[in-house]
Formats: structure tokens, sequence, C-alpha cells
């Protein structure tokens, strides 16, 4: 629900202040790294995190707006990147990609579903089952991979001895489960949504 506060900062059709922090007592700010980082760097985490085609003229927008003033709201960044790069073919509009780079970098986010998810693997009963619900391709990508590597078995070395290590998940979902265009229609937010499911062996 935090999304919809625009005092948050994470919406660029809210008026606020560039914060983007899941917990508002600490971390790094959005505004901290759109003021801060080099053109270089700004440019490297829109290509990587937002994946953002136009991720060099977003970057050299920014670092050029801040010369001037201060970036220090959510709606000034993204009057910049209207301005600098303009609607993609999908029609999204231009801070879309670069506020979810900002996002995930704010709150270290594909480190911590990294982390979250091997945890809940190694917690998991036998019989027990873990399913993950991801909004973008970055996501789903790490879930698709360690649910892929934990199902497979693999060999160990011990003392100069190779072990077989049988597989630790059983995949339930080869392809990810998708919303249909009924919950889509419900719920706009269920669009880019996946879910894949794996059980404990």
């Amino acid at each position: 629900m935090q999304l919809d506060e625009g005092e948050r900062g994470f919406s660029f059709l809210r008026e606020g202040p560039l914060d983007m922090r899941m917990d508002p007592t600490t971390g790094v700010t959005a505004k901290e790294i759109v003021n801060q980082w080099s053109e270089k760097d700004l440019g490297n985490l829109f290509r990587e995190y937002g994946e953002e085609r136009r991720w060099r003229q977003a970057a050299r927008a920014i670092v050029q707006a801040r010369r001037k003033k201060t970036i220090e709201t959510t709606t000034e960044l993204a009057e910049i990147l209207s301005e600098a790069i303009g609607r993609s073919k999908k029609k999204l509009h231009p801070a879309t990609l670069v506020f979810q780079a900002l996002r995930i970098s704010v709150n270290r986010e594909l480190e911590s579903i990294e982390e979250g998810v091997k945890g809940a693997i190694e917690m998991l009963a036998p019989g027990g089952r873990i399913g993950v619900l991801s909004f973008h391709r970055l996501e789903d990508r790490i879930v698709k991979n360690l649910f892929r590597t934990a199902s497979k078995p693999f060999k160990k070395i011990i003392e100069m001895k190779e072990t077989h290590i049988y597989p630790m998940l059983k995949l339930l979902t080869k392809k990810p489960l998708i919303p249909t265009f009924q919950e889509s229609k419900a719920n706009r937010r269920a669009r880019s949504a996946k879910l894949r499911v794996a059980e404990r062996l």
C-alpha cells in the first residue's frame, strides 16, 4: 500500500519527496542517488535494474538538471525524464523504468529476493512447498534460476572424493503461472505477475 502514499516517494504520479525506502528509518534515499551518483553510475543503474533502453539520455538529463538545482520530488524527476526521453512504443510513462531501477537499488530488492528464496528453500520440510510471486523480469529470472539449480542433482567434492547430492526441489510449475485476462482487468497491477511453485524433496 505504500506505493500509493505520495509522501513515501514511490510514484511519479503523486507529488512527494524522492525517498522510496520501504523502511523510512534507514538506508540511502532515491534523492541521494539521483543527486550524488555520477552520470555513468546512474546510466548503469537504469540499464541493469530498469532495463531502460534510453538509459544514457535519462542519466544525462538528470545530471544536467541537478546542476541548476537539487532534484527534490517525484514529480520534478518525472518531468525531467518526460522531456528527455518521451514515451516508449509500449506507451509506458517515461519515468516508469527509471523509478523501478531506483526503487530496486534503494531497497536492495534483488539481493533480498535471492537471500529470502534461498533461506526459504532451506527451511522447507520434505513435502513443503514454496510459491514465489514476482512482478518484473529481473525478479522472475532470479527465482527461476534458483529453482532450477535446486531441482538438479550436483556433485560435491568431499576430501577429494565426488559425492552425489540429490536435488532439493521438484518444480511444480515448469513455466510461471500468469493472471487471466479477467484477473488483470479486475486488478491492473496483476498484469505482470508471475508465480512459480516448487516442492521440497
